[in-house]
């Protein structure tokens, strides 16, 4: 117990010079990174909130990292078809005939207004 504390706990670090740690893992970021591109992994989940068969909140999550040859590889794709991540891709089918649709029926609307005008008695007479 009369040993002085720097005797028990051995040689303190120099701060003069670079301190040693233990040798870097097998491979560098580098190294990970391409590896990861080259096999690629793909994180994909759906959460959904229903109360009594009522869909409320909708949440999808897709995580791709990988190349994109890599991607096309494994089948996936889906950024090429889907509208919101590509602009060039045409509107969903549904959208469009809603659209003209409503067009068609605003149309109606307005024939059958002007149709009944005359029809309808003024108040003057």
């Amino acid at each position: 117990m009369t040993d002085p504390l720097a005797s028990r706990l051995g040689p303190l670090p120099s701060r003069a010079g670079p301190a040693s740690y233990p040798p870097a893992s097998s491979g560098s970021l580098a190294d990970i990174l391409e590896r990861v591109l080259d096999k690629g992994i793909v994180i994909a989940g759906d959460i959904r909130i229903n109360l009594l068969d009522i869909e409320l909140l909708t949440v999808k999550l897709r995580i791709l990292i990988a190349s994109v040859d890599k991607a096309k590889e494994m089948g996936i794709d889906w950024w090429e078809h889907d509208p919101s991540l590509s602009s060039g891709h045409a509107r969903d089918p549904l959208e469009q005939e809603n659209r003209r649709l409503r067009a068609e029926l605003e149309e109606l609307r307005r024939e059958r207004t002007d149709a009944d005008a005359p029809r309808r008695p003024s108040r003057d007479a």
